[in-house]
Parts: C-alpha cells; sequence; structure tokens
C-alpha cells in the first residue's frame, strides 16, 4: 500500500509540473502526438504499476507471479510503458536529441528484465515458462 501511495504522489506531482508547463505552449500536430503517446502509455504504466502491488520491488524478487490485467499481454508492462511515456514526452517537448534518453533507458530495461526473468524462472519454474510462451516481451 505505502508503494502505491508514492507512486500515486510521484504521479500528481509530475502531471501538476507538466500541466503548468503545457498551458503555455500551442498545441501543434506534434504536441498532439506526443500527448496522444503519453497519455495512454501513462494510464497502462499506472495500471500495471498497481495490478503489481506488493510484487512491486526495486530489486529483482520473486514473491508473486502477476499474470493478470496488462500482465496476461505483457511480461513488463512498466518497461514497455514507461518507454512510451518517455517518447510522447519527447514528441510533446520537441526535443529529439533527448532520444538519446531511450536510447540508454530500453537497454538497462532489457538488462533488468531478463535479470528478473531468472529469478522468475528459479522461483516459479514451469509455471513462469507457461507465463512467458503466451506473453510478449
Amino acid at each position: 500500500m505505502k508503494l502505491n501511495l508514492m507512486t500515486l504522489a510521484v504521479l500528481i506531482i509530475g502531471l501538476s509540473f507538466l500541466g503548468m508547463h503545457a498551458t503555455h505552449l500551442p498545441w501543434t500536430a506534434w504536441r498532439i502526438a506526443g500527448i496522444a503517446i503519453a497519455a495512454p502509455a501513462l494510464l497502462l504504466f499506472v495500471a500495471a504499476r498497481l495490478e503489481l502491488g506488493r510484487a512491486f520491488s526495486v530489486q529483482a524478487k520473486a514473491t508473486t507471479l502477476v499474470t493478470t490485467g496488462v500482465y496476461s499481454r505483457i511480461r513488463n508492462p512498466i518497461y514497455v510503458f514507461g518507454s512510451l511515456f518517455t517518447l510522447g514526452i519527447i514528441i510533446w517537448t520537441g526535443r529529439p536529441w533527448w532520444l538519446l534518453i531511450l536510447a540508454v533507458l530500453i537497454p538497462l530495461q532489457v538488462l533488468r528484465s531478463r535479470k528478473e526473468e531468472r529469478v522468475l524462472k528459479e522461483k516459479f519454474g514451469s509455471a513462469y515458462l507457461d507465463y512467458k510462451q503466451k506473453t510478449w516481451f
């Protein structure tokens, strides 16, 4: 519960900051495209984080195998939707050189997901392997 409240607090602060700056910018096609990517990605990111519940940890741990909701289709939705949110914000801000953030972020997420996969496979065995076959990334 504590981590979910922290996630909600970070979300509210981030959206407030974004909202304060968004009102001063013109709505171009690029800004609309950026928000069209970022907004649903953020909602799905938050949904995935809430679905993970107590299974969320900063270190790779295997307490529960979450296979419902967004996790029924994507093994690492927090990484996927976090990256899409970042991409949307980059497009919205009109700063393509910020794509360097994704150039660093995505490989780090792939490495982290591999480490998490090893931990989950060790803990849940064939249940995790069956789950892995039915999902993407």
